[in-house]
């Protein structure tokens, strides 16, 4: 209860957030992302589960990834494609998941606790990347509707 869950079609990792861009920008940056198709297919997997909030609440659930240097190059290549565009990125360190929920705010925490130490063995079979793409989102009240501007293939 009080968690609103991402479709199936919503599910993904992200690899560079790029934000607000002009439609120029995106140009490049679609061009730029060519670069960083290189390398070949590789696999994932899913590996535990866990909140991101502030001080006081959480407001997402996630799946965390288990540690992979393969989707840590190609981020750092959408990252550098980005830098080459104009873009200018967020500082963060990068740390893939996949969101699976949205928290309302007056979820009660000990059941996102409960939920996280019920759920955290979680460990899928591997998964086969072979593409990545270039989506542009909207938000809505239901979360960011997903629209894939470009795909390159790995």
């Amino acid at each position: 209860p009080g968690a609103r869950w991402r479709p199936g079609e919503a599910l993904h990792v992200t690899l560079a957030f790029y934000g607000e861009v002009d439609e120029r920008t995106a140009d490049d940056l679609a061009s730029e992302l060519e670069r960083a198709a290189t390398g070949g297919p590789f696999e994932i997997a899913l590996k535990g589960v866990g909140a991101f909030g502030d001080d006081h609440r959480s407001h997402t659930l996630w799946a965390g990834l288990e540690p992979n240097e393969r989707l840590n190059v190609l981020a750092g290549r959408c990252r550098a494609a980005a830098e080459r565009a104009g873009v200018r990125m967020e500082t963060r360190a990068y740390r893939p998941h996949v969101t699976l929920a949205y928290l309302k705010t007056q979820t009660n925490p000990d059941r996102i606790g409960a939920w996280i130490t019920g759920h955290n063995l979680l460990h899928s079979p591997p998964i086969r990347i072979d593409r990545f793409g270039l989506w542009s989102s909207v938000l809505t009240d239901d979360g960011s509707a997903y629209e894939l501007e470009r795909e390159y293939l790995l």
